[in-house]
């Protein structure tokens, strides 16, 4: 029983950090910016590419953030991820074998 005792703690730390990690709703998702605009997918397409640059610009600024807030959802979610993928070489580059 006392062998058990450090690994349940373990499980229950890490299931402590996974669930304090999840993301809560976005409040202003449907809700125009100050400029009147709703981001879509190709805004989120091009948040995705350019999200490495603009992380790093967002370390040093608080006027530049990742990712809009002001967006239509789950379309913007997904052109943020395929951009983010597309830059970043997707899934597909590891299976590759080696050439030569």
């Amino acid at each position: 029983m006392k062998q058990k005792w450090p690994f349940v703690a373990v499980v229950a730390v890490v299931l402590l950090l996974l669930t304090s990690c999840a993301p809560g709703p976005n409040i202003q998702e449907g809700v125009a910016s100050q400029g009147g605009e709703i981001a879509g997918f190709w805004l989120g397409l091009w948040h995705g590419i350019i999200a490495p640059i603009t992380f790093v610009i967002s370390l040093f600024s608080d006027n530049v953030n990742v990712y809009e807030i002001h967006n239509n959802g789950n379309w913007y979610n997904f052109g943020f991820v395929l951009g983010a993928g597309v830059l970043l070489g997707g899934g597909g580059a590891g299976s590759r074998g080696r050439k030569g």
